[in-house]
């Protein structure tokens, strides 16, 4: 397992380029910046808006953002389909050039549902995580606007659709909140795999334009999601930013 771990980041490093309690604190946020201009775009190709903003919560966890997370490996002991994550961050203000140096906090829920640094309740019981820090990791873009993570495919808690968190902050000061949402097909296939299989599909959100926060904004926040020759997939994402 740690061999393969060691040749998934060394694919990663050199490559180019949930409970009815909370649905109410994860649904989309009242203040939002969509640009509607263009309604069949996603956040992938030309066009330069910024992209929509989401509630951050219920589980962003801002006490534990130290140095501790700020690695690229981010699983921290936690199984699942490998998950390589590429996020370009574009800045709105300057023809959508890529911002270097700007900050990406990322998070998400393990396999099975459960978030670390709090307690849940899921299809496994009450568990508490309040120490732990998985799937949770913060990157400083490079030169070319660019971070890299490496995870496992997120599962999925009742009243939310399969989904990442994140934050982008310049100089210490955050420019925006949003999610990032996966296609619904490779849920389905996802969810049927041997590591996946006993939480089984997602009925409470059975796609993505069911889904409170991405109904109205999945032309923006669908990653481009794609297998790899290690098991794994790769996923590339673009979020645009007023820097």
């Amino acid at each position: 397992m740690e061999q393969s771990r060691k040749k998934f980041l060394k694919n990663l490093l050199v490559s180019a380029a949930a409970i009815p309690v909370v649905i109410e604190a994860c649904k989309k946020s009242n203040d939002t910046t969509t640009d509607t201009t263009d309604t069949t775009s996603n956040s992938n190709n030309g066009s330069c808006t910024k992209a929509p903003e989401e509630t951050d919560g219920p589980y962003p966890l801002y006490a534990s953002r130290t140095e501790a997370i700020d690695h690229v490996d981010i699983t921290e002991g936690k199984t699942g389909i490998p998950l390589n994550v590429t996020i370009n961050i574009l800045n709105v203000n300057n023809s959508c050039q890529p911002l270097a140096n700007a900050r990406v906090d990322i998070w998400h829920c393990d396999k099975d549902g459960y978030y670390s640094g709090y307690t849940n309740n899921g299809y496994l019981g009450t568990q508490n995580n309040e120490k732990a820090t998985f799937c949770r990791g913060i990157q400083h873009t490079d030169a070319n606007g660019q971070v890299k993570f490496a995870t496992i495919y997120p599962g999925w808690y009742t009243g939310r659709i399969t989904h990442i968190h994140a934050q982008i902050y310049v100089n210490d000061v955050l420019k925006t909140t949003t999610q990032i949402a996966f296609p619904d097909d490779l849920n389905t296939i996802i969810y049927k795999t041997a590591l996946y299989a006993a939480h089984g599909q997602n009925n409470s959100v059975a796609r993505n334009s069911a889904d409170s926060v991405f109904a109205d904004s999945l032309y923006a926040e669908l990653a481009s999601v794609t297998a790899n020759t290690s098991g794994g997939y790769d996923m590339v994402h673009t979020i645009r930013i007023s820097g």
